[in-house]
């Protein structure tokens, strides 16, 4: 599987509820209309791709000079450890190597 990655915060809404869904994210996709609205308002999204598929998203929050907040980080079930959501991350750390501040809470998936 080829996969590139993306900045463009504006990501059709289908795309980005078959990927919030399918990690099982539902309290985001009650509102996609707010989920997209989120997704543009944040400041970095970088986005995974394999073809025309949206397959992993990382959302960072924040001022981006002294913290950010990984708000989101999800890839697709069938793309799971093939090192995506580490590429994301690093992306990520590498653009806000200078921030002091870097948060990422995660919860259990199962709660």
């Amino acid at each position: 599987m080829r996969i590139y990655f993306n900045n463009d915060k504006k990501i059709n809404r289908d795309q980005l509820e078959k990927l919030y869904n399918d990690v099982e994210w539902y309290a985001y996709t009650q509102d996609l209309e707010v989920l997209q609205q989120a997704i543009e308002q944040s400041l970095e999204v970088i986005s995974a791709w394999s073809g025309e598929e949206l397959i992993g998203l990382i959302r960072v929050v924040g001022d981006g000079l002294t913290i950010i907040y990984i708000q989101d980080i999800l890839v697709l079930h069938a793309c799971q450890n093939q090192g995506i959501a580490t590429q994301l991350m690093q992306q990520v750390l590498q653009k806000y190597k200078n921030v002091r501040q870097k948060v990422l809470l995660t919860e259990d998936a199962r709660m």
